[in-house]
């Protein structure tokens, strides 16, 4: 159903599958929101030390939704499993709430953690998610 947004990833397959473990942990609705909407995007950073980065993204529509890009570094493959998990999980739950508040959360850091904790992917306490080497 994702196979789309994991298709940057395939160089990259423990990031793969670590987003393809997320994306399918999400409740239906949620997942349907993100198939739904043409302006969301999951891309891979790429950063070029001397040049910077590169990521498309979709103009504001009519409306005033702007993009709805979830970018996520290439360290989330080496990174502690949970680690990587909670970091998707948050970067989501930002492109979910269009970078706002849930709930009476009104702070969008804020929300963004208590939206992947709510489903599922707790913030790791500090020190126990390490670098895989």
């Amino acid at each position: 159903m994702f196979v789309a947004y994991l298709e940057p990833f395939a160089h990259l397959a423990p990031l793969r599958e670590r987003l393809a473990a997320v994306l399918a942990a999400l409740p239906a609705d949620v997942q349907h929101d993100f198939l739904s909407d043409p302006r969301f995007r999951i891309a891979l950073d790429h950063f070029v030390p001397g040049e910077g980065r590169t990521v498309w993204m979709a103009c504001p529509s009519p409306d005033g939704n702007g993009s709805r890009c979830v970018v996520l570094k290439p360290r989330l493959a080496t990174c502690a499993e949970d680690f990587a998990h909670y970091v998707i999980a948050h970067e989501l739950a930002h492109a979910y709430l269009r970078n706002g508040g849930w709930g009476t959360l009104t702070d969008p850091e804020e929300a963004a953690d208590a939206l992947a904790a709510h489903w599922g992917f707790v913030r790791p306490a500090l020190g126990k998610s390490v670098a895989v080497q």
